[in-house]
């Protein structure tokens, strides 16, 4: 995902940079600033560690949430990532965890019925796993298949 935004924003910006030097850009640059649909890429941050002092997440409880709360909505496919994370928490203390990165890709034209479904993906971990918060970061983008 991350070599498809690199390469989305290195293409937008070669035909100014062509247009600055007064020449005409390549055939292939022409072809890969074009290249592509208009996509949301939306990352969720799940922490693994409890507040309320019950056990950490495990890996078998998190893919059996994706299976149950994000496969129904989300069948075409999706990234998950391992992480370490650190925020400070509701009583103030930082907190530094091992977490899960979870990268859906849909077409920008669905980001009205999109929202929705993942707002319920956010609310069901904060329940289930006692939670604060499930951090969400969303990103327009190109993407080709």
């Amino acid at each position: 995902m991350a070599g498809v935004a690199a390469c989305a924003v290195l293409a937008t910006g070669a035909p100014i940079a062509y247009a600055t030097l007064g020449s005409e850009a390549p055939a292939e640059a022409r072809a890969t600033a074009v290249r592509g649909a208009e996509y949301v890429e939306t990352r969720l941050f799940f922490g693994t560690e409890r507040p309320d002092g019950g056990p950490d997440v495990t890996d078998p409880q998190f893919l059996a949430f994706v299976d149950r709360y994000v496969t129904p909505d989300f069948p075409d496919g999706l990234t998950i990532q391992d992480g370490r994370g650190q925020w400070r928490d509701s009583n103030g203390v930082i907190e530094r965890e091992r977490s899960y990165e979870l990268i859906l890709l849909y077409p920008a034209s669905e980001t009205r019925l999109r929202d929705p479904q993942i707002e319920r993906i956010r609310a069901a971990y904060e329940k289930a796993y006692a939670q604060d918060s499930v951090a969400r970061l969303d990103e327009r983008t190109l993407a080709d298949f």
